[in-house]
């Protein structure tokens, strides 16, 4: 299966049609948050209906918790729950931990770990988790140290793959026991990535 990942969209969608048409044939579109900047929520359906492909998404922490109500309408809300799809159980994780910025959708880091451990409790097979926010050392790093989630670093080997977003900085992937951990790049900018998982899970960035 051909997965277009799209993450840190901050209300501008300019470069998605053609990100879109670059990427061809895809079986879906995995959105990791940061839909809006701020609101209004309404803005992401411009985004939504760009794609005819099942679309699955949890937003990120600039974006306000009442987005998670439009998502329950449009596309596949992943936040706090899962998705089968053919062989493939996705799990979600919408906002991030905590940061100094005070933003609309913040998760204590014991919260994280309650989600996730809910989530996983009785999955097997192929598990692919959608976060907003990357685990601590992997693809967070930013000026002042390492931005990522303790709690969500404690799952690695747990998921075959994590696609996240969150800092900006990050882009590209890494392998942590057995995790292999993607931030597409800021789909503001025009980066994003093309994920194909058939055997083996292989990345592609692609950018406008």
């Amino acid at each position: 299966m051909k997965f277009l990942a799209l993450s840190d969209l901050h209300g501008d969608y300019s470069h998605i049609e053609a990100l879109r048409d670059k990427a061809g044939d895809i079986d879906a579109v995995l959105i990791a948050g940061d839909i809006t900047n701020f609101g209004p929520d309404e803005h992401a359906l411009e985004l939504l209906g760009m794609f005819k492909e099942p679309v699955l998404a949890v937003p990120g922490n600039c974006d306000n918790l009442s987005l998670l109500r439009l998502l329950d309408e449009n596309p596949i809300n992943l936040h706090n729950s899962s998705y089968a799809l053919n062989d493939l159980t996705f799990v979600g994780l919408g906002g991030s931990n905590p940061t100094p910025f005070n933003t609309p959708f913040e998760l204590s880091e014991k919260k994280i770990g309650e989600y996730i451990g809910a989530l996983l409790a009785n999955l097997k097979g192929r598990i692919i988790l959608l976060s907003h926010a990357p685990p601590r050392n992997t693809l967070d790093k930013v000026p002042r140290g390492n931005a990522g989630s303790e709690a969500l670093a404690r799952y690695l080997g747990r998921f075959d793959l994590i696609v996240c977003g969150h800092i900006h900085e990050g882009r590209g992937s890494v392998k942590v026991n057995g995790t292999l951990v993607v931030n597409p790049g800021v789909a503001s900018k025009g980066q994003a990535a093309l994920i194909t998982i058939n055997d083996e899970i292989k990345v592609e960035f692609i950018d406008t």
